[in-house]
């Protein structure tokens, strides 16, 4: 089983409301949360921590964890990943790593611009906790 984990990185625009970091992988060529698989030895935490901010150069404060996603990699692997929410507390929002594209996105857009069913449900599912914690 690959392990990996990530994170649901979010804030409150004052015009835009609830958004999301949203980063794009031209090798797969989809729209995703970013995540990536552990380096030996570390936490699904502190793979999360890292992911995030190698992918994004956000340094956030990890928040509960909100889900996972299990499914087969491109080599054919059951993969699970882990994710938490996470808001940032330092850093510049810039693709690194292997995105070319990191962006804030207003909730409704990022519904439809996830490319996985899977991330569509986990913050399908975010959203409706967020609401109930503040109605």
């Amino acid at each position: 089983m690959v392990l990996a984990a990530g994170g649901l990185v979010w804030n409150r625009h004052p015009k835009r409301g609830l958004e999301f970091v949203l980063v794009h992988r031209p090798s797969y060529g989809d729209w995703a949360f970013p995540k990536g698989k552990l380096d030996p030895g570390e936490t699904l935490e502190e793979a999360a921590l890292r992911e995030v901010e190698e992918e994004t150069g956000l340094r956030c404060i990890l928040g509960r964890q909100v889900g996972w996603s299990e499914y087969r990699d491109k080599a054919g692997r059951p993969k699970l990943v882990v994710y938490w929410e996470m808001t940032p507390r330092a850093g510049t929002l810039a693709p690194a790593h292997e995105i070319d594209v990191a962006r804030w996105v207003p909730a409704g857009e990022a519904l439809d611009q996830l490319t996985y069913p899977r991330d569509r449900e986990l913050l399908t599912r975010f959203l409706e906790v967020m609401a109930s914690a503040n109605p």
